[in-house]
C-alpha cells in the first residue's frame, strides 16, 4: 500500500458510499511521513477539486465504469487531480497511478488508466479551457451552490467560491488559564516555528505552516487548541458574567465550550451533544486541557431529558447547518450536501431556538452561531424568531470584523483568513 492506494480506497468511501471525510480518512497504514501526507492531500485535494475533475473524466470516459469498479473511476481522478495540481512530473504521476491498478488487483484497468492520462497530458490545455466554461466546474462547486452564493452575495459569490479551494490555515488557540498569547509567541521563536496574531481573536495564533500537533509546544499539557480564528469569537462574544449558568447545547467537539471555560469563571457549564461518538471527543478535548463540565449525550429539544428546571444565564446555540461557510475545510461538504437538506436544517434551528429559549433567565443572552453564509440559517432565522417572541431583542454586535445584516453580523469565507461564521446575539426583556 502507497499513499494513492490508501487515498483511493478512502476516496471510494465518500464518493461511492457517501461517507464523511472525516469518518473514514485513517492513513495510519502508512508509515513514512511523506506517504501520510501525500494521501491526505489527494483526498482534500480530490474532494475540492471534484467538479472539474470529474468533468474532464466525462471526456476522457468512451463508456462509464461499473459500479463496482468505481474504485478505478476514483484512481482516474486521483491522476488527473496530481497532473494539474501537484508538483510532480507528468511521466512520475502517471506510472505511480498505474501501479495503483495492480494493488487493487484490477490488472485489467492498468490499460485504461495509462491511456486516459496520457490522453490528458497531451489535450490537457484544450480540456481545460472547454470545461471551464461552466462556472460550476470551473468553480469546482456543484450548480445548487453556486446558484445559493450568487442569490444571497451577488458581489462576492465568485470570491466564496475560491475561497472554498484555498487551504486553510492552521490557527492555535492559547489556553488563557495556561499562559498569554505573547508567552506562547516566545515558546513558538525558541522552536523555530514561524506565527502571527490571529486579527480580532484575544488568543489566536496563525503559523506559517501547518504541522503536525504533537510538535507544537506544550500541546499535550494543554496550552494551546487547534481553532479557527472566525470561531474563536464565540467566547468574547457571549460575555459571561462570574458565577453564571451556562448551557453549550451543541458542544461537540468541544473548541467553544473550552474557550468558554478558559475565558470565564462560571460556575456551572451545561454541555450537551445527542451523539455518543461526539460527546467522547468533547470529553477528550476537555481533559487534555485540564478543564471540567457537566457532559451529557442528550438531544437539546428533548428538554425533559436533561434539564434541571434552573435557568442559565447565558445558552451558547451553534446549531447544526449547511457548512457552507468551511468548506474549505470539509471539502466533501460540496459532495454530500443537497440542496434539499436546507429546508430540514432550517427547521431544526428553529426548533433549538423556540425550546430553548424558556430556559434563558431574564436579562440573559442566547449566541447563536452557524458556520453557514446563506440568510436563511442566519439572519432571516433570528427575524423570523424576534417576530415571534415579544420577550427577545437583539443586542446588536459592533465589531470590525464581518457584515453588518438586518440581525446579526457575517463573516464570508476567506475573509481575514477566517471560515464563514455567522453570529447573532439574542437578549431576554426583564420580567416586569
Amino acid at each position: 500500500m502507497d499513499a494513492r492506494s490508501v487515498a483511493t480506497k478512502i476516496l471510494t468511501q465518500v464518493i461511492r458510499h457517501r461517507h464523511s471525510l472525516s469518518d473514514c480518512l485513517d492513513v495510519s497504514s502508512l508509515q513514512d511521513e511523506r506517504e501520510r501526507a501525500l494521501a491526505q492531500a489527494l483526498c482534500y485535494g480530490v474532494l475540492r477539486w471534484l467538479p472539474r475533475l470529474e468533468a474532464i473524466l466525462k471526456r476522457l470516459l468512451q463508456k462509464s465504469l461499473k459500479p463496482k469498479d468505481s474504485d478505478i473511476y476514483v484512481l482516474l481522478l486521483i491522476g488527473l487531480y496530481q497532473h494539474i495540481y501537484l508538483r510532480i512530473p507528468p511521466h512520475a504521476a502517471t506510472a505511480a497511478t498505474v501501479n495503483v491498478t495492480r494493488q487493487l488487483k484490477k490488472k485489467w484497468a492498468t490499460g485504461l488508466v495509462n491511456a486516459i492520462l496520457r490522453t490528458f497530458q497531451r489535450q490537457q490545455e484544450s480540456l481545460l479551457k472547454s470545461v471551464d466554461s461552466d462556472d460550476s466546474v470551473r468553480l469546482a462547486h456543484p450548480p445548487w451552490l453556486i446558484k445559493y452564493f450568487q442569490q444571497n452575495w451577488a458581489s462576492q459569490w465568485e470570491m466564496i467560491a475560491s475561497a472554498n479551494n484555498a487551504h486553510p490555515p492552521f490557527t492555535l488557540r492559547v489556553n488563557a488559564r495556561s499562559m498569554s498569547r505573547d508567552d506562547y509567541f516566545e515558546h513558538l521563536l525558541k522552536a523555530n516555528i514561524a506565527a502571527t496574531a490571529t486579527p480580532y481573536t484575544k488568543y489566536g495564533i496563525t503559523l506559517e505552516h501547518a504541522i503536525d500537533v504533537q510538535q507544537l509546544p506544550g500541546f499535550t499539557q494543554g496550552w494551546i487548541s487547534v481553532q479557527d480564528g472566525a470561531a474563536q469569537l464565540a467566547a468574547q462574544l457571549l460575555d459571561i458574567p462570574a458565577g453564571a449558568r451556562v448551557l453549550d447545547a451543541c458542544a461537540a467537539p468541544g473548541g467553544k465550550t473550552a474557550h468558554l471555560l478558559e475565558c470565564y469563571e462560571i460556575s456551572y457549564l451545561l454541555a450537551l451533544d445527542n451523539q455518543s461518538a461526539r460527546v467522547q471527543k468533547l470529553e477528550d478535548t476537555l481533559h487534555r486541557l485540564n478543564l471540567s463540565a457537566d457532559i451529557r449525550c442528550a438531544d437539546a429539544t428533548q428538554v425533559e431529558t436533561w434539564w434541571d428546571g434552573q435557568v442559565f444565564d447565558r445558552i451558547l446555540l451553534d446549531v447544526p447547518c449547511s457548512g457552507s461557510g468551511v468548506i474549505r475545510r470539509h471539502p466533501d461538504i460540496k459532495y454530500l450536501r443537497k440542496n434539499s437538506d436546507l429546508a430540514t436544517l432550517t427547521a431544526q434551528q428553529s426548533h433549538l431556538l423556540q425550546t430553548l429559549w424558556p430556559l434563558l433567565a431574564p436579562e440573559g443572552k442566547l449566541l447563536y452561531v452557524t458556520c453557514s453564509v446563506f440568510a436563511e440559517e442566519n439572519n432571516l432565522q433570528i427575524q423570523s424568531f424576534i417576530a415571534k417572541h415579544a420577550d427577545a431583542y437583539e443586542t446588536v454586535l459592533v465589531a470590525e470584523w464581518g457584515h453588518t445584516q438586518p440581525s446579526g453580523r457575517q463573516i464570508l469565507s476567506g475573509e481575514n483568513n477566517m471560515d464563514g461564521f455567522y453570529y447573532a446575539c439574542l437578549s431576554k426583556n426583564k420580567i416586569l
